[in-house]
């Protein structure tokens, strides 16, 4: 199960220039518990990758800094800059292979 990250712990990915996925969620949001569940999956699958998760109702800096325009979204950190920023998780399948080509490569 993803864990919820701290601010802290976002800045530090970012500082420290590592790669990783941060999940930004709302707990009310229907689409956001089944895109949660595919991440869990995927987690277990990559388990050497960062994976964190953000409650947006605790952090809304997060959606305003990075021009996030919906929940659920999935940031992918390469090298502590931000590649790439997913909206429709569509699969499991699907998220490996975008992992894959994106921060894995």
């Amino acid at each position: 199960m993803l864990q919820e990250w701290s601010r802290e712990e976002i800045d530090n990915t970012l500082k420290e220039n590592k790669s990783g996925l941060l999940y930004l969620y709302t707990p009310l949001c229907g689409t956001c518990q089944m895109a949660g569940k595919m991440l869990d999956v995927t987690a277990e699958l990559l388990p050497n990758l960062a994976i964190g998760k953000v409650d947006l109702n605790f952090m809304p800096k997060i959606a305003e800094n990075w021009g996030v325009e919906s929940v659920p979204c999935l940031l992918i950190i390469k090298k502590g800059r931000l590649e790439e920023k997913i909206y429709a998780f569509h699969s499991v399948p699907y998220l490996l292979d975008k992992i894959q080509e994106t921060v894995l490569s």
